[in-house]
């Protein structure tokens, strides 16, 4: 039986718990089939505490939780002082992803995302761990930016409590960063990141299990500093109840309802029961708050800080707790694109708007990169995965930068989409997009696409298109263009113009014998006629 909760559009099913009991025998990488009609849909969050997986029904906008799993990782633990993950870590992880994959077998592409956050944000040598996690998956992991982390929560969290029109302060103390959002309904109006979380202040401040008021000083009065840079942005907007949506938020509020001090709810009066009380055990070993689960105790003493100095920093007296978190947004994100309501279309917008791009302009160049592109996919091996979303990304803001200068704009627009904050997008999917940009005119930075090993060769082919479209619409207006007939081989592009219509166009001509001077220095062949 399904047990259905408050919300818009979310129906739980029954809690698995943790799936350390799976068998992983006869784990292999799975086939991709192509997403069309989704009907079941999964979401996997590795945290930098636990990784989560849930798998869901999808009937239009609503979603019924069919599986629920969780399981204690710890991977901020295994990051050193060089910021290294250790192979400790990633094989913790790695034995997790194969229990995993069981679930997740033979669903298509596009069906299921994967989403690392502060831990995989941090360690340098995350490209290994991700790559061995999608040779098990099958499916693509992304590392997404902790205000994307703060998104993907508050999504989470507003379809899973009741539609009420005040705001609503969310917080979510991870292992390795804490998130805070200031939404009303479903949009969220601010939000932040904060490097503290439960497991790295554990490790700083609470390493041999010892607690003692002296050490609980010291990670509270660095969750303070961390706070204060943030706490006068959120005062200003204000809010009307304020929601905690993480495992540690849950945890206090279970050890403050078995001290008979509230009802699940963490309130200020039993943050201070638990903190005396913790004082007096003195070691997390001794734990025993009813509620407090045994793989939790030695997060606890951290986590319990951090919250005092939310609550401090930020004058609560009473936060409640939402089931509801990055797992569950992931999904609604994951459902929306399915269904055209994708929200980096809208951030590609607005971000074309905050920077005057001339959309006219942009719209044909994406047209034709767009019909360049369905030309030659099959050719270039371009027909799985989001080439042709990348594609059409690139082209849409391929000007930002000329707002700030025109000298050098394509390096301008490759910085400001690199590193600005864009809902919808992995760091990964921003990077491709700069290096799109910082390509297309000019010199092709050879060595910065060999960063992406592999993939490289398909985001120089990408590049060649987008040059090749906003080459045809150089000169800019409606005017009408011939129709053209592209022809790829492995790393040569034939343009076919009708006949004698080159010869009527000098400044397209001569547009395209500069293009192929350019494309030589990289190794490719662009030829016209």
């Amino acid at each position: 039986m399904h047990q259905a909760l408050r919300c818009r559009s979310l129906a739980y099913g029954r809690d698995r718990g943790t799936i350390a009991g799976l068998p992983t025998e006869n784990i292999q990488t799975m086939p991709q089939n192509s997403a069309k009609n989704l009907s079941l849909i999964a979401a996997i969050d590795l945290g930098s505490n636990s990784f989560h997986m849930v798998v869901a029904k999808a009937h239009h906008t609503e979603i019924r939780i069919l599986e629920r799993l969780g399981e204690k990782v710890q991977l901020a633990a295994g990051i050193n002082e060089e910021r290294q993950l250790s192979e400790e870590a990633m094989e913790r992880g790695l034995e997790c992803l194969k229990r995993f994959a069981q679930l997740i077998h033979g669903m298509p592409a596009g069906a299921v995302r994967i989403v690392g956050t502060n831990a995989l944000r941090e360690a340098r040598n995350r490209n290994e761990f991700i790559q061995r996690a999608e040779a098990i998956l099958g499916h693509p992991v992304e590392v997404i930016s902790g205000r994307e982390e703060a998104r993907l929560i508050y999504l989470g969290v507003s379809h899973t409590l009741a539609d009420n029109p005040g705001k609503r302060l969310v917080a979510d103390i991870g292992g390795g960063s804490t998130e805070f959002i200031i939404g009303q309904r479903f949009e969220p109006l601010l939000r932040e990141s904060l490097q503290m979380g439960c497991v790295s202040f554990t490790q700083r401040y609470f390493r041999d299990g010892k607690v003692t008021p002296a050490r609980y000083a010291q990670a509270y009065t660095a969750a303070r500093l961390e706070l204060m840079s943030i706490e006068n942005a959120l005062h200003r907007l204000t809010w009307d109840e304020a929601i905690g949506s993480s495992g540690t938020i849950r945890a206090i509020g279970a050890a403050i309802k078995a001290g008979g001090l509230g009802n699940g709810e963490v309130n200020a009066e039993g943050l201070a029961w638990v903190k005396r009380k913790l004082f007096k055990l003195g070691e997390t070993d001794k734990i025993d708050f009813e509620g407090v689960k045994p793989d939790r105790r030695a997060i606890f003493p951290a986590g319990l800080a951090i919250l005092e100095a939310i609550f401090d920093a930020l004058e609560l007296a009473r936060m409640d707790h939402c089931d509801g978190a990055l797992r569950e947004g992931v999904l609604f994100d994951l459902l929306g694109r399915h269904h055209h309501e994708d929200v980096r279309e809208r951030t590609l917008n607005s971000l074309m708007e905050r920077y005057h791009v001339d959309q006219g302009q942009a719209a044909r160049v994406e047209r034709k990169a767009l019909h360049a592109f369905d030309q030659v996919a099959q050719a270039w091996g371009l027909e799985d995965g989001n080439w042709r979303d990348l594609l059409s990304w690139a082209a849409k803001i391929h000007e930002v930068g000329l707002d700030i200068a025109h000298y050098h704009y394509h390096k301008h627009g490759a910085y400001l989409i690199e590193h600005s904050d864009l809902s919808g997008f992995s760091r990964e999917d921003q990077q491709m997009m700069s290096l799109l940009v910082r390509g297309h005119r000019r010199n092709i930075p050879k060595d910065k696409f060999a960063e992406f090993g592999d993939e490289g060769v398909q985001l120089i082919r990408l590049c060649v298109l987008l040059r090749f479209a906003i080459l045809f619409h150089h000169i800019r207006g409606t005017q009408a263009m011939p129709k053209v007939v592209l022809q790829a081989a492995e790393n040569s592009l034939e343009v076919v113009f009708p006949d004698g219509w080159l010869e009527q166009h000098p400044l397209t001509q001569a547009d395209f014998a500069n293009e192929a001077e350019w494309l030589a220095r990289v190794g490719f062949v662009l030829s016209v006629r």
